[in-house]
């Protein structure tokens, strides 16, 4: 009978015409959220706190006094020291595609005043892999930091080591952690934020060896993945294994910094820590 007919909901109506982009769902609750209510809430899910993905530029924005970053180093590029077929191509075509010269955007900045340089490596550029580039750019940015006196902060997101240059791209390892002594030698802070995902030789290297290691809620932090690590030991892993609460449990980072709270947060770390 047609009392008992279902007529169709007009909310699955809507949504058929409604424009592409305007919704993004939660990957952890599954709430789906307006766009415009997601960036005005620093890419955080307002019903779970999800941290989304955001580009280093967001990132920049996000933190930086308005008006007081200052690019450096910008125009780097790889080269393709070890003749690894298809390597120009691709990085040209992530060059175009991404608008980043590489996995790392580098330059000064003010937070709540206080002077800094910042590095912030960017996942959507070979998958945040560090090359000769993104180590030269950090480890610059680390010697004019020594140079005019400022803090320095590193925010990672990356898969690590980028294989396409090899040895050259280990060799990164050395030379950031190096250039991060001179730091601590001249008496000048470094903070490192960790975020979803760091891994590899990052990990291994200047991401976890700050004065303060700070990390946002629930990013996968490691050196293997965790597939890895149970094929490698044959062992059932811990719950939560390589989050950020995990390391927090066992002392590899400090603290875990919301997202909404991180520009207060570094700000008052450099205002303590830097020299008088």
């Amino acid at each position: 009978m047609g009392i008992f007919s279902k007529p169709r909901l007009r909310s699955l109506d809507r949504r058929e015409d409604m424009p592409e982009g305007l919704w993004v769902k939660c990957p952890d609750c599954g709430a789906l959220i307006h766009t415009l209510e997601l960036k005005q809430n620093l890419h955080v899910c307002v019903h779970c706190s999800h941290h989304f993905l955001i580009d280093s530029r967001e990132r920049i924005a996000m933190l930086a006094d308005e008006g007081s970053f200052e690019e450096t180093e910008a125009g780097l590029v790889s080269a393709n020291p070890l003749g690894f077929a298809g390597y120009e191509a691709k990085t040209a075509a992530l060059r175009e595609k991404t608008g980043l010269d590489d996995a790392v955007i580098s330059g000064r900045l003010t937070i709540d005043g206080q002077k800094a340089m910042i590095a912030v490596m960017d996942f959507k550029f070979f998958a945040g892999s560090m090359g000769s580039v993104v180590g030269e750019k950090i480890t610059r940015a680390i010697e004019t930091a020594i140079a005019e006196k400022r803090g320095v902060i590193i925010v990672s997101a990356s898969s690590g080591a980028r294989m396409q240059e090899g040895m050259l791209s280990l060799m990164q390892m050395a030379k950031t952690c190096g250039a991060l002594a001179r730091l601590s030698e001249a008496k000048l802070p470094y903070i490192s934020l960790l975020t979803h995902p760091t891994t590899g030789g990052v990990t291994a290297s200047f991401a976890t060896i700050g004065d303060i290691n700070l990390a946002e809620p629930k990013c996968m932090i490691g050196f293997a993945g965790p597939r890895v690590v149970k094929e490698t030991t044959h062992q059932n892993l811990p719950p939560g294994f390589q989050t950020a609460e995990f390391m927090l449990e066992h002392g590899l980072i400090d603290a875990i910094v919301p997202r909404t709270k991180l520009r207060e947060r570094l700000g008052s770390l450099l205002a303590y820590m830097m020299p008088q």
